[in-house]
């Protein structure tokens, strides 16, 4: 299995009068088609190792590559560039931007990498709506939908790319066990149906027992992967 995401001896370090090592020497490979979950106690640094290989935050020390290509030197601006093209993001608040509908949320991330036109990007959006059972909610604004439609709308549009990696940090922290559930379902059919990467932050162990393996963090350490 090729690799989607590699770190080599990974080091975040928050610099200050007393520095705090939130990620200590991570060395990782995540496979194309494999969905992962971060897993581990509460302030153990999933979220901020996550953000690291989302390309949200840099290492103070190793690197993260993204199809064995070195990010390290990369400037922000490329950084952006990179993260809109490969990297898709669903977090626990959906983000859906109220005075736009359904689908016109989902067709931002297009518009701003600019690669479709516009009856091109409405078609695209509305197959991945269509796919998450969401082509009837599609004219409706966010704040008319329930928080399972929500996150499923927020799936949409970290799709509307084509990613080469689907990163979530704990996408079902406000929904119900059902739709909690129903959400996790949509990842493992992403990988297993479609080839997607996906790596998700849950605290859930009866959640994380639905991805193919978990990588298990604390104080910062990976202690399994």
């Amino acid at each position: 299995m090729s690799a989607a995401l590699q770190t080599l001896n990974m080091t975040r370090i928050l610099p200050g009068p007393v520095p705090v090592t939130l990620i200590e020497h991570a060395n990782l490979s995540i496979g194309k088609g494999e969905f992962v979950a971060i897993t581990g106690p509460s302030g153990s640094g999933k979220s901020s190792l996550l953000y690291l290989l989302g390309l949200l935050d840099r290492p103070t020390e190793g690197s993260v590559m993204l199809e064995e290509k070195e990010t390290s030197h990369l400037g922000s601006g490329e950084l952006a560039r990179l993260r809109l093209a490969k990297l898709g993001f669903v977090f626990q608040f959906h983000f859906l931007l109220p005075e736009f509908s359904v689908l016109e949320n989902v067709m931002i991330p297009m518009r701003k990498l600019g690669r479709l036109s516009g009856d091109a990007m409405k078609t695209k959006a509305m197959r991945l709506l269509k796919s998450l059972g969401m082509e009837g909610e599609a004219r409706k604004r966010p704040e008319q939908l329930s928080g399972g439609q929500r996150q499923r709308a927020a799936i949409a549009r970290a799709l509307a790319n084509d990613p080469l990696v689907l990163l979530a940090d704990e996408p079902t922290g406000n929904l119900d066990s059902k739709n909690a559930h129903n959400v996790f379902e949509i990842f493992r059919g992403l990988a297993e149906d479609q080839g997607q990467t996906v790596v998700v932050v849950t605290h859930d162990p009866h959640l994380s027992e639905h991805t193919h393996r978990q990588i298990h963090i604390v104080d910062g350490r990976i202690v399994d992967a």
